[in-house]
């Protein structure tokens, strides 16, 4: 009898994670272009077999930075990098809410903005995946408070934000990843060469 092998998953952080999170609210696809190493980094995690979920705080909506289209034209383009790059992403999710924003109805306080769950349980539901045997990975504190939460194990990059974040919380005691790694293509590593 063949054993069914189990789904898992992976979920990624945007800006800081898979590329620079340089312009701040980038509202213009042709200012976005991915880190020189994410397509290889992906291209390892879905040899081993991981769905692939982007998921984005992009505040800059609330706060009338940009509209929805506009993110959305900058999400196009990341999902085109990225398939240029051989990898298909299995979804992709994003809050543009902000409590504090000017642009209703994103102006509230929403369980899809990180740490909240929203965009978790949405994967989860579409696609089905042991919890347990799944990670987050990101620059920020949000993204690793969102992972506990969530039940995921967690890494910390120290690209993007990843330094300043890991010095404010160590100081603090509430950040706890269950890895730190320089990058995404070194947290790729990690996870395929232990086998986690």
């Amino acid at each position: 009898m063949r054993v069914k092998s189990i789904k898992r998953a992976i979920f990624l952080d945007r800006d800081g994670v898979l590329s620079p999170d340089e312009f701040g609210y980038i509202s213009n696809p042709d200012l976005y272009h991915l880190y020189p190493y994410t397509g290889a980094a992906l291209r390892i995690l879905k040899q081993l077999g991981f769905l692939l979920f982007v998921v984005t705080n992009q505040s800059g909506v609330a706060r009338g930075y940009f509209k929805v289209e506009a993110l959305e034209s900058v999400l196009a383009r990341m999902r085109s990098l990225i398939s240029a790059e051989g990898v298909e992403l299995d979804g992709v999710y994003y809050s543009p809410y902000f409590k504090d924003g000017i642009v209703e109805p994103y102006n509230i306080q929403h369980e899809d903005r990180k740490p909240g769950t929203g965009m978790f349980k949405r994967a989860l539901s579409e696609f089905g995946f042991d919890v347990s045997a799944s990670w987050m990975i990101g620059d920020r504190a949000t993204d690793i408070e969102f992972g506990k939460n969530a039940g995921l194990k967690t890494i910390l990059l120290l690209s993007g934000n990843g330094h300043k974040e890991m010095i404010g919380n160590l100081e603090s005691g509430l950040l706890k990843p269950n890895f730190v790694c320089e990058d995404l293509l070194t947290a790729a590593s990690l996870i395929q060469a232990h086998g986690l």
